[in-house]
């Protein structure tokens, strides 16, 4: 791994900004680690789709993603998207603000610490989730490494993206789920989970998870794993705003799945319907509506971490 030259992918508005002011140190840091490299910033969201599928298809068979979840999830993108995704490894310098999927695979939060992996990194293969959904009228598809989902996750991370994140962690969810929690209606949906149906039901939330976290820290989904073949399904039922204030503490911890309204399901996937609208979110970035239809990918990409 050492003797491949790597395409460096980075986000320089990862981590509220930051990620910008901290890559000369990176990229000395980089250099001073023997690795082979060029790299190059993105420039708008979906960028980094962009310049992973050409680095991917051009012969590049190590990329490294410098930013949050945002950015792998972005990379991880371009990668799938080619021929080449079995030959093509993925590592990562966490910058972000939430940086949800690093907590599941144990990336250091510290870069200069990660930074020291890259040169002869551990191998981990991890399962890919793909949703389909609705844009404009059209069915569109995106992959996504650590989780997914519709209710009112999708509505806060519409409402993060109006204002700026000046904080990491769980702040901005927070935040945006304080802009949402007062207008927010629990949706009716129709659930295929496998070859189920699941009767017709309201729901805070479903969340289709890979890893365990999301929302800067939240333990979502404790049990996941982003190996087994399977993703942990966790739907959140037609609790009250009042009960979900309460329960919020029990996320952190990985508790909640015990409350009488949160159902945890695993299958290789799901379809969700509603005769309302809803919005959709991968890997917290808004993607659109549904209908959706998430599906698993076994093994699908390499990290190398």
């Amino acid at each position: 791994m050492s003797k491949l030259h790597a395409k460096v992918i980075v986000n320089p508005a990862a981590g509220a900004n930051s990620t910008r002011r901290k890559w000369p140190d990176i990229q000395s840091l980089l250099r001073r680690s023997g690795l082979s490299f060029d790299y190059q910033f993105t420039e708008s969201p979906g960028h980094g789709i962009e310049l992973a599928k050409t680095a991917a298809s051009d012969g590049y068979r190590y990329l490294v993603a410098v930013g949050g979840d945002g950015t792998i999830h972005e990379v991880a993108n371009g990668i799938l998207q080619t021929n080449n995704t079995q030959e093509t490894s993925l590592g990562i310098i966490c910058t972000g603000t939430g940086s949800d999927l690093s907590r599941t695979i144990g990336v250091s939060h510290d870069y200069a610490r990660s930074l020291s992996s890259l040169t002869n990194p551990r191998r981990l293969t991890i399962d890919i989730g793909s949703v389909k959904y609705q844009k404009q009228g059209q069915t569109h598809q995106r992959y996504f490494v650590n989780y997914a989902g519709i209710g009112i996750d999708a509505e806060v991370v519409q409402a993060t993206e109006r204002f700026p994140k000046f904080f990491g962690g769980t702040i901005p969810y927070l935040t945006g789920l304080v802009f949402t929690f007062i207008g927010y209606r629990n949706k009716p949906v129709d659930l295929r989970i496998g070859d189920r149906a699941v009767e017709k039901t309201r729901v805070l939330s479903v969340v289709v998870a890979n890893g365990r976290y999301f929302g800067g820290g939240m333990q979502i989904a404790p049990e996941a794993k982003p190996d087994d073949s399977l993703f942990d399904m966790v739907i959140v039922g037609d609790i009250g705003k009042f009960d979900l204030i309460k329960t919020m503490p029990r996320v952190y911890k990985g508790t909640h799945l015990t409350h009488p309204k949160v159902r945890l399901e695993k299958d290789t996937c799901i379809t969700i319907q509603s005769s309302r609208k809803f919005l959709l979110h991968a890997d917290g970035e808004l993607q659109g509506e549904g209908p959706a239809y998430f599906s698993i990918l076994p093994k699908a990409l390499c990290l190398a971490v």
